[in-house]
């Protein structure tokens, strides 16, 4: 008898059949799945993959027997099946959903706790860069990192993708310089595609990566469109803009570390409107079964986070000094979990946004996290090979990567899921659980981050009785000592430097 097909809970389960290669499948033809077990039934829609062959994917939520019913409109009668369902392994918690409001947990309830880098087109560049990227991401503490589909050209970014998402021939890319790149941004000239076919090597290999971070437990924060182009794929129609939507949708869906990030720096999109992005965002809501999380990203103003197909706000600071000191305001302002994908970047390069210090950067993340948000990495260290960690991935040189596992590690120390800013403390930072309720007198749990501030000691009294177990943290020396339990009036003797932090946690 033929062993029943299996695969684990949140997993991908694929269907593929062959049907027509002539004219052009990827709008002439179509292909979907339903798939049903006992506690739900799913419809997927499927893609072509090139070569005569066709796909449908499907991650289940749920552990047991599953059927499958195929269509399509080349086959005169629906391919059908049984497969299993068995636990997740290990490492696997299922996709990542907002928790709590402000915070995140993975679907099968545990805390996710964002620690995000940038690196838009580590995925588009030689094996051998991808490798050494991923063995680089594997050894920190990084579990999500924003890339993008497209190619893009920029500064430091005037070399050729690995492959291109359409059939057809780029433009003779040995007359750019660095002098004259502006001047092919955003444009279509020099350039022949067929901009209805795609090139589903360039998706497999895409969706290799996606894999590859997976096991590695990252989330994949997918960048679907932005402005950085010479190719024309930010011009194109909104016909051809929808069929690249629902092409990328069927082909990602069923990943569960993918995110949804409708583009980077949206607003610098000059040929896009608010209502093109309002109907990519509804194209997401129909053709993705699975409610991935879903943004867009600002370079100037903000887009409307308050929208109901925004599950969180992705960030870039507006303020070159401030932006970690605004999340609890943006918190308020949208009672969604706050993001500050880009804050600026550990580098020397001469944009503004790409040469703050290590140690500013590590102050902003736990700025952000005391406040009850979450920032975003990002380097950009000039070398002879124009390679940043930013762009095109590889080995990191900075300091401040290093010190992120031990801000992790204290994040997945709080009680309950994520927290809060607890007012206004003058010379430090305080966070407590978001459980705490505002009229308890005493919380159970306080992270207090003294940012530059560089006190000597501190003093605090929240009754007689209470005991707290009492850590100093020393967050850039990446040192925590353990002071013990202290009750009453509390006395704590600190270094003097900068970049302090105490954990106080009820014993």
């Amino acid at each position: 008898m033929e062993q029943m097909q299996s695969v684990e809970r949140w997993g991908v389960f694929e269907v593929t059949c062959e049907g027509p290669s002539e004219g052009n499948p990827f709008t002439e033809q179509w292909i979907r799945g339903t798939f049903s077990g006992k506690n739900e039934t799913v419809t997927a829609d499927g893609f072509y993959d090139g070569d005569g062959c066709y796909k449908v994917r499907f991650m289940p939520s749920f552990e047991g027997v599953y059927t499958y019913q195929v269509e399509a409109g080349f086959l005169e009668q629906p391919l059908t099946g049984t497969f299993q369902v068995l636990p997740a392994e290990e490492r696997n918690h299922g996709p990542v959903r907002v928790a709590n409001t402000y915070h995140f947990a993975y679907e099968d309830g545990t805390p996710y706790y964002s620690v995000g880098t940038t690196c838009y087109v580590w995925a588009l560049q030689s094996d051998e860069q991808i490798a050494e990227t991923l063995e680089t991401l594997k050894n920190n503490a990084f579990n999500k990192i924003r890339f993008c589909i497209f190619p893009k050209h920029y500064d430091y970014n005037l070399g050729e993708p690995r492959s291109y998402p359409y059939e057809g021939t780029p433009m003779d890319s040995s007359v750019l310089n660095s002098e004259n790149f502006w001047q092919y941004q955003g444009k279509a000239e020099g350039n022949d595609w067929d901009l209805e076919r795609f090139h589903p090597e360039h998706f497999r290999h895409l969706e290799w990566c996606v894999e590859q971070l997976r096991d590695l437990g990252i989330e994949a924060d997918l960048i679907v469109m932005h402005p950085y182009d010479r190719w024309g794929f930010s011009c194109m129609t909104q016909e051809q803009d929808d069929l690249y939507w629902k092409y990328v949708l069927a082909r990602f869906s069923a990943y569960r570390n993918v995110w949804w990030s409708l583009a980077n720096e949206y607003d610098l999109l000059r040929s896009k409107k608010v209502e093109d992005w309002e109907r990519y965002a509804g194209i997401i809501c129909e053709k993705d079964p699975y409610g991935h999380l879903r943004s867009i990203h600002n370079c100037g103003p903000f887009y409307d986070y308050s929208r109901p197909w925004v599950t969180h706000c992705s960030i870039q600071r507006q303020d070159m000094y401030r932006t970690a000191e605004y999340t609890d305001e943006w918190r308020i302002r949208w009672k969604k979990p706050v993001v500050l994908d880009e804050i600026a970047y550990e580098g020397n390069i001469p944009h503004g946004w790409g040469n703050i210090t290590a140690e500013e950067l590590v102050r902003r993340f736990w700025e952000a996290a005391c406040r009850g948000g979450y920032a975003g990495h990002g380097e950009t260290y000039l070398n002879p090979e124009n390679v940043l960690w930013w762009s095109h991935g590889g080995k990191l040189h900075g300091e401040s990567q290093k010190r992120f596992r031990l801000l992790h590690e204290i994040l997945q120390e709080t009680p309950g899921i994520g927290l809060r800013y607890d007012g206004e403390h003058f010379g430090e930072v305080r966070a407590v659980p978001e459980e705490s309720w505002a009229e308890q007198p005493v919380k159970d749990y306080y992270l207090i981050y003294y940012s530059f501030m560089r006190p000597s000691s501190k003093d605090y009294y929240f009754d007689d009785t209470t005991e707290f177990q009492v850590k100093v943290i020393d967050t850039w020396n990446m040192t925590v000592e353990d002071r013990g339990v202290m009750k009453g009036k509390i006395h704590i003797e600190l270094p003097g430097r900068q970049y302090m932090a105490v954990q106080m946690k009820k014993v």
